[in-house]
């Protein structure tokens, strides 16, 4: 009987594991104009201006970054490293200083 059970148990991990397979016919990969890696350097147009939603728009897609934020002096921020991610650092007055990815 253990037998049977075990058999037929291998039989529909197989089964439900085929499920999660992809077709047979493969696409060729198509490099995208946009990477989303960040850079920097297209966005420091942005350094002596007044924060603001808008610019920091702007700025993302100069950089091609996928996400932005602007960042105030006392701000609590995560501190990992995202490629893809623009930073736009601030004074206390709101006032873009710097400008840097991760």
């Amino acid at each position: 009987m253990s037998w049977k059970l075990v058999t037929l148990g291998s039989l529909l991990a197989v089964v439900a594991l085929s499920g999660c397979s992809t077709p047979g016919t493969a696409k060729e990969p198509v490099a995208e104009a946009n990477s989303g890696r960040c850079d920097a350097k297209a966005a420091a147009f942005v350094i002596g201006q007044k924060a603001s939603p808008g610019l920091l728009e702007q700025a993302r897609v100069k950089a091609g970054a996928q996400n932005a934020r602007i960042l105030l002096p006392h701000d609590i921020m995560t501190l990992e490293y995202r490629s893809d991610r623009l930073n736009l650092n601030a004074d206390d007055n709101a006032i873009i200083t710097r400008v840097n990815c991760g």
